[in-house]
């Protein structure tokens, strides 16, 4: 019996034709500035960002703040890199996962 192309399995090496990823889908990470630590494990990040006036073509600073969970025990000051996460409460849905540089005291 002749084997037929379209009945051989692909091989490891071989990829299928839609590339199925076995991990989670991509999450959004921002880098931002611990502005509040007084709750347990959760901070307040303050995110900048610049963004182009449409009229006046001049950049201006906007300022996003997200309430991340937090178990590395980052300090008002920190500079932080966070992600997102499933809705851990009302408000929170994003993760401390590094602490990029520790604030200057």
């Amino acid at each position: 019996m002749a084997e037929n192309e379209n009945n051989i399995a692909p091989t490891a090496s071989e990829p299928t034709a839609p590339q199925a990823k076995k991990g989670r889908a991509h999450r959004s990470q921002k880098v931002g500035t611990v502005a509040s630590d007084k709750m347990q494990k959760t901070v307040v990040v303050r995110v900048d960002r610049l963004v182009r006036h449409t009229k006046y073509r001049r950049y201006v600073r906007k300022t996003s703040k997200f309430m991340a969970h937090d178990e590395l025990g980052a300090t008002v000051g920190d500079k932080v890199r966070i992600v997102e996460t499933r809705p851990l409460s009302t408000r929170k849905r994003w993760r401390v996962v590094e602490i990029v540089q520790k604030a200057a005291k």
